[in-house]
């Protein structure tokens, strides 16, 4: 008896777009606490079920009933001195797995030829992936005035659309995945995103004509950024930041850009041996 057609099936739309694709209802009970979850950011150490509700936008009885499965299941312990929650070592079991799961992403952190370019031209370099709103630094390579290499730690965020981390990213997503993307940019900024959007634009833009945008988001600070897809497909984003006056050059931006797009390159190279 001849096997039914998969051809339509959201494994298979999934397989041939190489965009996740499934029909099944998600769990917004799962969704819930897992936004609990990320709620917790570098130097937040406890949270109240109050502070939650507020980060998360959640009712309170919600968040109360949310946080009792995540002391269950292990995710978070609660502090009886300060009365609030903390994350447990399961969430950094989760981080070093995530950390191991692919093998290209392994050998880019370590990333000696991010830090030769630091070292070599005193820039910050910097590698990054999205997650919802926001970029997530997996590793940052900066070097003092005092020629003391120190790194921002690998789970800091920064904002997508008013950076050219964020813009790189999105220039490097599938269309549909952008455009999703950008319209909960949209929803989220509210008004703010009048301005944001023709910036937004013109970084797309800038990236599918010369490989790189830029942006001025930190005082004293510019960096171009790129996108970078793994050989397993998965992409990143990568820049170079340097300190700048109140009005960046077109030659500075060129001369960083460069930098970047050689280093890419190498990286490439590097992957592919």
């Amino acid at each position: 008896m001849p096997r039914p057609s998969t051809a339509g099936s959201t494994r298979a739309r999934t397989q041939a777009t190489g965009t996740f694709v499934r029909s099944t209802p998600g769990s917004h009970s799962l969704e819930r606490g897992l936004a609990l979850l990320r709620a917790f950011r570098h130097g937040v150490d406890v949270l109240t079920n109050a502070e939650l509700a507020d980060r998360t936008q959640l009712p309170r009885p919600t968040v109360s009933r949310l946080t009792r499965s995540l002391v269950d299941a292990g995710f978070l312990a609660y502090d009886i001195e300060q009365r609030g929650y903390r994350l447990t070592a399961a969430c950094l079991s989760l981080a070093l797995s995530f950390r191991s799961s692919e093998a290209t992403l392994a050998r880019a952190l370590p990333l000696p030829l991010m830090r030769a370019l630091a070292e070599g031209r005193r820039v910050n370099v910097g590698l990054a992936v999205a997650d919802q709103l926001e970029m997530v630094y997996l590793e940052s390579v900066r070097l003092s005035r005092l020629g003391i290499f120190r790194r921002i730690l690998p789970g800091s965020r920064l904002p997508i659309a008013s950076t050219s981390l964020g813009c790189a990213f999105l220039a490097g997503m599938q269309a549909a995945e952008r455009k999703a993307l950008l319209g909960r940019l949209r929803q989220a900024h509210g008004a703010e995103w009048r301005v944001l959007q023709p910036r937004v634009e013109a970084a797309l833009e800038a990236v599918r004509e010369r490989g790189f945008c830029h942006a001025s988001w930190a005082a004293g600070m510019t960096a171009v950024a790129l996108p970078l897809r793994a050989p397993s497909g998965s992409l990143y984003a990568m820049n170079v930041s340097f300190p700048t006056a109140k009005q960046v050059s077109a030659d500075a931006i060129e001369a960083h850009a460069q930098l970047l797009l050689r280093l890419a390159a190498d990286l490439r190279r590097d992957w592919a041996r």
